[in-house]
């Protein structure tokens, strides 16, 4: 497997704390602890613009599936809306009073699911905006938010170090994953739904097997918290992102470790915390809290 750094962006005055990509082929957003959203172009590696001013820090980035719209979320708890056709904000969604850590649509419902620190999770129309429910997961911190490929189920891992799963049918508790001995960070299902990974403020990565969310791996796979994980939607492989500056990537299907990309491995990489990952193609993206979007090319091999 061979790494190489495409391209370093920067422009941001303060730490990045999350990245999306856009519906648009060649567009990524990023958002931290600045003044607004930021877009990129990555034909050019090159920034564009900064889509709209913001308030309070930026925590989430969503883009639905096949939707004009883009949702950020903000540590005031506010939810922005921007409409690309019209290309103007659209009112907030107003429902949390303290911050948003996740957001997420479930295509099938044409909902979506924002996360916050109140322990509870708001579910919206796509269709209208409206807010259609409230489910009270946690009497802590929703830390992450991820939804099965068929869309029947969804994971939330939270700051009591529990992970719980739902149906998306009724947004019934359907079990709660007691295994992290610290906050829950990250999670993401495997592209074909059999495993759920989480990472934690443990430093550890957790695969468990879906058809009966038993724990089947336990990876001490940091120094210090896993802060994103993300699944390669084609290749046999996840990355994990870590506070401990280090980017690694496993295998998908024999959990083991095939690369580490960090300073200490001669790499150029990030000199602070790693904050969020996200796979373009077989490029990876990542952002930190050196105020630097860094572009990797992954070359598989054979």
């Amino acid at each position: 497997m061979l790494v190489e750094k495409i391209a370093e962006l920067t422009g941001h005055g303060n730490p990045i704390f999350t990245l999306e990509l856009s519906q648009k082929p060649g567009i990524l957003f990023t958002g931290g602890n600045d003044k607004g959203l930021v877009e990129w172009s990555l034909k050019n590696n090159a920034f564009i613009k900064v889509m709209f001013p913001v308030v309070a820090s930026i925590y989430a980035i969503h883009c639905p599936v096949d939707l004009p719209l883009l949702f950020t979320g903000l540590r005031s708890g506010d939810v922005l809306a921007f409409d690309f056709l019209k290309q103007q904000l659209l009112p907030p969604l107003r429902y949390h009073q303290k911050p948003i850590f996740d957001i997420k649509s479930v295509k099938r419902k044409q909902e979506l699911l924002v996360a916050s620190e109140d322990g509870s999770v708001s579910i919206w129309s796509l269709t209208t905006l409206e807010l259609l429910h409230t489910v009270k997961v946690s009497d802590d911190t929703i830390r992450c938010i991820s939804v099965s490929p068929d869309e029947k189920q969804v994971a939330f891992g939270c700051r009591n170090n529990q992970i719980h799963i739902y149906d998306l049918d009724d947004y019934t508790l359907i079990k709660t994953l007691q295994g992290h001995t610290m906050s829950v960070f990250s999670l993401q299902y495997s592209p074909d739904g059999n495993y759920l990974a989480s990472g934690g403020r443990d430093a550890q990565v957790k695969i468990w097997d879906t058809a009966t969310y038993s724990l089947l791996y336990n990876i001490p796979a940091h120094l210090f918290a896993v802060n994103s994980i993300a699944f390669h939607p084609a290749q046999p492989y996840f990355a994990t992102g870590s506070m401990d500056k280090s980017i690694k990537i496993w295998g998908a299907d024999d959990f083991k470790l095939y690369k580490n990309i960090s300073r200490e491995k001669g790499y150029a990489g990030h000199q602070l915390s790693i904050n969020k990952l996200t796979w373009n193609s077989n490029q990876l993206l990542s952002v930190s809290d050196d105020k630097k979007v860094i572009v990797w090319d992954i070359n598989f091999g054979g």
